[in-house]
């Protein structure tokens, strides 16, 4: 059988974003297996996403960019003919969505579009603002308009796509339980373990939480494991800090015994996809989330978590949790349970051939 060509555009080296990898990577061999041949074309560069976060190196920046649209230039002459392409977020970071529109306007191509955030809200730190003028927020709804179809995380950001795109689906991002997340976090383990995963520009969720902490620290033996990229500033007794690594990602989560998920309402969290409490409850951990977004749908509070709003709530169910190792077992059970029968890949797989088919 003559196998189909699918071209996935993506912006970073597979691997190596959780937004790709939860989204469609881990559903690459399975595509693979249904006659699917699979052609990976990153923005970034193994070597460019490597040094784009790193200080200085404002020359080898400068000449990685122009590279990388180099690259996209040439990746459209592979696209003529092309029948089937996902495209997840953009085709590139920078700059009005000049590559997509040829794509559709003059090669009459059709793309599916992905996308698991708000990304039509501005979201950046102090350090990046001078640049965020070329990200081109606006192009978003294009980008969605000139889709064949679209995946959608979860119902806030289908409600956003539906206005351009009447073919819009909620796919949500999933685990993968059979291959990945095959741990489960030891409820016994002493000093017991609370903690949190995620990337430096959403560490300051965490301020919420800080002053709660440090107040039972004078009551609790328990360690706040932070695992990230950048070294949190946080004067806690308990914070212990690790280096978030791929190779290590599920070993290092299954140390932790309480995951906790705190944001603030507002429209960038509302179109949070849930990965952390995800991650936390395919490892059969209790997780605390805030009432944000899709953690309302995942979690039912009180029989496979916590969710908590207020201070005095985030309190009382860290307390309870810190207490009862018998509560974070029974809620740990129930979280696994929830993630097999409705977030799993093995649940969703078949959503994701009929997408690309």
């Amino acid at each position: 059988m003559k196998l189909k060509k699918l071209h996935i555009i993506a912006p970073y080296p597979k691997g190596e974003a959780p937004s790709q990898r939860f989204r469609f990577e881990q559903y690459l061999s399975f595509l693979e297996d249904h006659d699917f041949e699979i052609y990976y074309h990153a923005f970034h560069t193994p070597k460019s996403w490597k040094r784009l976060y790193k200080k200085g190196l404002f020359i080898q920046k400068f000449l990685d960019l122009n590279y990388n649209f180099l690259r996209r230039w040439m990746l459209l002459f592979r696209l003529i003919g092309a029948k089937h392409i996902f495209m997840h977020r953009e085709m590139a970071h920078l700059g009005p969505p000049v590559f997509e529109w040829i794509l559709v306007k003059i090669m009459r191509r059709k793309y599916i579009y992905d996308f698991d955030d708000a990304i039509w809200i501005p979201n950046y730190s102090a350090a990046n603002a001078r640049f965020q003028k070329l990200k081109c927020y606006w192009k978003v709804p294009y980008l969605i308009k000139w889709a064949s179809k679209v995946s959608a995380g979860n119902d806030f950001l289908a409600a956003y796509a539906l206005p351009f795109n009447s073919n819009v689906e909620v796919i949500p991002t999933t685990i993968d339980i059979q291959n990945q997340h095959t741990q489960l976090a030891d409820q016994e383990k002493k000093p017991l373990a609370l903690g949190w995963t995620g990337t430096h520009s959403t560490m300051h969720y965490l301020d919420f939480v800080v002053p709660i902490l440090r107040k039972l620290e004078q009551e609790f033996d328990f360690q706040f494991k932070v695992i990230s990229n950048k070294k949190p500033n946080y004067d806690l007794h308990s914070l212990v800090y690790q280096d978030w690594k791929e190779e290590t990602e599920i070993e290092d989560l299954a140390e932790i015994q309480i995951g906790i998920m705190p944001l603030v309402l507002d429209a960038w969290s509302e179109g949070k996809c849930g990965f952390k409490a995800l991650q936390y409850m395919a490892l059969g951990m209790a997780s605390i989330v805030s009432p944000v977004g899709v953690n309302t749908k995942i979690i039912q509070h009180g029989k496979n978590g916590f969710i908590a709003e207020t201070t005095e709530e985030w309190e009382n169910a860290l307390r309870k949790l810190l207490e009862n190792e018998t509560l974070r077992k029974e809620l740990g059970k129930h979280a696994t349970q929830t993630i097999e029968q409705h977030w799993s890949v093995s649940v969703w797989k078949e959503n994701y051939l009929k997408l690309i088919s």
